[in-house]
């Protein structure tokens, strides 16, 4: 395989369609080499338009969201949070750390939470030999947050969720954004909520997408009276 031809065509034939035009943004995904955050196994896919599994059988590890998100989806929720050189940020979902290494391209630090101790100790790995220095991956739930964590100018969910917790809200400054994939399949909705007061929210519904769920979320209950 031509790596340099595929990363052309990624971004050429998957990211540029899905109304990514940020030239930060493109710069970003050809300078950081998505293939060295990938399963060795699976390089091969490290460009295609799919979810890559980072364990097991593929479909059991996506059902878990243990997978890579694809390339598109990524660059366009990084497109849509405008993510500044001043920005602390805080993602839910390392996986890989592949997304955890774009923000961190943009952002003055990062703080990802990985709920599986394997997959975080090999983003850690795959992000030190990436020479990225301002991200720390803990192991922790992101469906349980306490205080210590401060706030954050940016919050990335890197998975679905049935609807956003409120409290995740309260994690952001004025004036921060947090980026989610919200709904049930087969539609779910990019959403980015943006904190505009103390106690005040705006919200903007931009582009359907599915994805994987991040585990221990609350989903609401699907029985009616």
């Amino acid at each position: 395989m031509n790596t340099e031809q595929a990363r052309f065509n990624m971004i050429e034939q998957q990211i540029r369609p899905w109304h990514v035009s940020d030239a930060t943004v493109l710069g970003l995904l050809s300078a950081r080499k998505r293939e060295d955050f990938v399963p060795v196994a699976l390089k091969g896919l490290a460009f295609a338009d799919l979810e890559i599994p980072l364990r097991g059988s593929g479909e059991d590890a996506i059902a878990k969201g243990e997978c890579m998100l694809p390339p598109r989806l990524e660059a366009r929720m990084l497109q849509d949070l405008g993510v500044r050189p001043t920005d602390s940020v805080l993602e839910i979902g390392t996986g890989s750390g592949y997304m955890a290494a774009l923000l961190a391209s943009k952002a003055q630090r990062v703080i990802t939470l990985e709920i599986d101790a394997e997959l975080a100790a090999q983003a850690r790995t795959n992000l030190r030999n990436a020479g990225i220095q301002n991200v720390e991956v803990r192991q922790a739930d992101g469906a349980k947050l306490s205080a210590a964590y401060g706030s954050f100018d940016v919050v990335v969910l890197s998975g679905s969720v049935a609807e956003i917790p409120s409290n995740l809200l309260s994690w952001l400054k004025v004036g921060g954004r947090l980026g989610a994939i919200v709904g049930d399949e087969p539609i779910m909705h990019a959403t980015v909520i943006t904190r505009t007061g103390e106690s005040s929210f705006s919200t903007f519904t931009g582009w359907d997408v599915c994805a994987p769920r991040l585990r221990n979320f609350a989903e609401p209950s699907r029985f009616k009276l």
